[in-house]
């Protein structure tokens, strides 16, 4: 099938290379010249792991191409999919402007049916504003459907969600706009969900929202441990074991960031809110969120007792593992906290450093951008945790130790065992669970009659 890629950022180049990959004939729009030029080259404006083969795959095969003309890109298609920004405006509500920029743009250029569909995350009835805006721009001459096909990626694992998803939801008006779409996802196995528009985009928000829900539940949870000597992790085990449940999302740490869920707990909100819909549980759950990186801060200090001065090591830029993406990363909260309490940070991410600097520029002597995990541990008085990479948890751990001033480690996403931190020499501090400290060695007994 011939289609359309409106947007070329996470959701956007993901859709646009899996869909070739599968066969399809795709092209991908995007109004900014240099990340079109990169696209073409092969090289993807984003960090996604497996990505960069199915990008360079699909150019090779003549499947995949990108380009600024929507027009022409359009002119083919049998589906358009918009996978534009839906970023969040100052009251927790959606700015819907590129949305609606893009359906003035595709209705101007409508010439035959096509099925237009939201695979960005979007607030319930933004079909009806959509079709409104598409019909009056395109003269209302032109027969048209919109659908709403919500994805469900975690960046780090976009691809693998994309080609293996654990579901599929397609809203649709009518027959012929469902008919298309299964023709699409014809290939996958997975349960497929048709719907209503209205209710597929509904489906998006309140996924999300229960996944922050179990995310700040955990950290709840993780204070009591703290507070009663527990371990916060075993909790999530004995939880997880129960399909009910489920163990996914039950890791307790310094709190969720990322371009979606602030975001579209936010908007969900919002919606709840012009709905008249309670949703007093949802804004208590983004109250949990906001608290964790106080609780970082104390342990900072409950370990170093006076931050001014000190040196600090930080492990971890991204929001998540396996992305580049710093968009609402604990991060950004925490390197202010601790350069406004005087502290010097030393930061490290296998690859959200460029990014990190564009908003945290480095400052000889009180930031500064370390080429390895081990040059952010050099002279440090402690190291903190903040992104759960795998190459973090693979650190020659003696190494770390010798490198550092005093042996201490805040961890934030509870990387290590606390038993055998303890016994390899370290201070560790960690979430939902009792503080790790060296065995003291024994004194030397002092001869009888000594002073």
């Amino acid at each position: 099938m011939n289609i359309c890629v409106v947007g070329t950022g996470y959701v956007g180049l993901v859709t646009a290379a899996c869909l070739a990959h599968l066969g399809h004939r795709v092209v991908g729009v995007d109004s900014e010249p240099l990340k079109v030029e990169m696209l073409c080259r092969g090289e993807p404006t984003i960090y996604e792991p497996g990505l960069t083969p199915l990008l360079q795959d699909g150019l090779r095969s003549g499947r995949l191409s990108f380009g600024q003309d929507l027009a022409a890109a359009m002119a083919e298609a049998d589906v358009i999919f918009l996978c534009v920004g839906t970023p969040p405006r100052h009251d927790g509500s959606t700015d819907l402007s590129q949305m609606e920029e893009a359906a003035r743009q595709i209705g101007e250029r409508l010439r035959r049916y096509k099925v237009v569909v939201e695979k960005s995350t979007v607030p319930v009835y933004t079909a009806d504003r959509m079709k409104r805006t598409l019909a009056m721009y395109s003269g209302g001459a032109v027969d048209f459907d919109i659908a709403s096909n919500p994805e469900f990626l975690r960046e780090g694992a976009a691809v693998d969600d994309f080609l293996n998803p654990d579901r599929i939801v397609v809203g649709v008006e009518t027959t012929r706009a469902r008919d298309l779409l299964l023709q699409i996802y014809e290939p996958f196995r997975c349960p497929l969900l048709v719907t209503d528009v209205k209710t597929a985009e509904l489906v998006k928000h309140a996924s999300n929202a229960f996944l922050a829900m179990k995310i700040s539940f955990i950290n709840m949870i993780a204070d009591l441990c703290e507070a009663t000597g527990t371990d916060v992790q075993q909790v999530a085990d004995g939880m997880g074991y129960d399909r009910r449940i489920g163990r996914a999302f039950l890791n307790a740490g310094v709190g969720y960031g990322g371009s979606c869920f602030p975001k579209d707990l936010s908007a969900f909100i919002h919606i709840a809110e012009e709905h008249g819909a309670d949703f007093s549980l949802l804004r208590e759950v983004r109250r949990i969120n906001e608290t964790r990186v106080d609780r970082l801060v104390r342990k900072l200090h409950q370990a170093l007792w006076v931050l001014k001065g000190k040196r600090l090591g930080v492990l971890g830029l991204s929001f998540k593992p396996n992305t580049d993406d710093i968009r609402e990363a604990p991060s950004l909260t925490v390197i202010p906290r601790l350069r406004q309490e005087g502290a010097v940070v030393r930061l490290y991410d296998p690859h959200a450093a460029v990014q990190m600097a564009s908003v945290i520029p480095p400052e000889p002597g009180k930031v500064e951008y370390a080429r390895s995990p081990y040059e952010a541990a050099e002279d440090a008085h402690a190291l903190v945790i903040l992104t759960e990479w795998e190459e973090f948890r693979a650190l020659d751990l003696e190494k770390v130790r010798g490198l550092l001033q005093t042996p201490i480690i805040v961890d934030g996403r509870n990387l290590f065992d606390p038993a055998a931190m303890a016994e390899a020499g370290f201070e560790y501090f960690s979430i939902g669970r009792p503080d790790a400290l060296r065995p003291r060695q024994p004194q030397a007994a002092r001869p009888r009659g000594a002073p």
